[in-house]
């Protein structure tokens, strides 16, 4: 009897151990990733991991414009609401010079209309397009299928399209494309996020 005895008691004291180290289990180790807060902010999300060099946030393209100086303009309207406004205007001087917001490759140098001296360029993964317009001018020896890495120069601020005269800004867009899509054919996504660092209010 007293053999039972101890040996029910080691049996329930293996039970009681399996059970401790199952709840023990369960809890986030110390240098486990935390899980966010209820009701913590979300990150602000990221184009993917080979679109930039900073983790999913652009550099901002513009020498001396800091992140706090953004201001979210996606679609706002524009022509008296006939449209609406797909980009980030950064305002600057004319002739401030504008840099590349992530590495990539410069696929076109583009005049247009709307956009006036224009410049595209594609990330690595080919999943992204980084658009920059009403340029003054290319920066010197800017060329298309040229590398780029971030901060470097590709041209400056001006006011040339339909930004207006003496408007000078840099009209900065983002398109998911997919790597078979031309320049031309991407879905715009909002790049406030992504230069801000911080989630669109809109």
């Amino acid at each position: 009897m007293r053999k039972f005895g101890c040996g029910l008691l080691m049996v329930l004291g293996i039970i009681a151990a399996a059970f401790v180290a199952l709840l023990l289990f369960g809890q986030t180790l110390p240098d486990a990733k935390p899980q966010p807060k209820a009701g913590a902010a979300t990150p602000a999300p990221t184009p993917g991991k080979a679109a930039t060099s900073h983790g999913g946030i652009l550099a901002v393209p513009v020498t001396g414009v800091t992140r706090s100086a953004l201001a979210d303009s996606w679609e706002d309207p524009r022509e008296g609401g006939v449209r609406q406004h797909h980009g980030t205007d950064i305002m600057a001087p004319g002739g401030t010079v504008v840099t590349a917001a992530a590495p990539g490759t410069i696929e076109k140098l583009f005049q247009s209309a709307a956009g006036g001296t224009t410049l595209y360029v594609r990330s690595p993964d080919r999943q992204w397009v980084y658009y920059y317009a009403h340029l003054s001018a290319y920066a010197p020896g800017v060329h298309e299928g040229q590398g780029v890495k971030v901060s470097d120069p590709l041209g400056y601020v001006g006011d040339t399209g339909n930004a207006g005269a003496g408007n000078f800004h840099l009209h900065f867009g983002l398109q998911r494309v997919t790597p078979d899509q031309h320049w031309y054919q991407g879905r715009d996504v909002n790049p406030y996020p992504y230069l801000a660092g911080k989630p669109s209010q809109r």
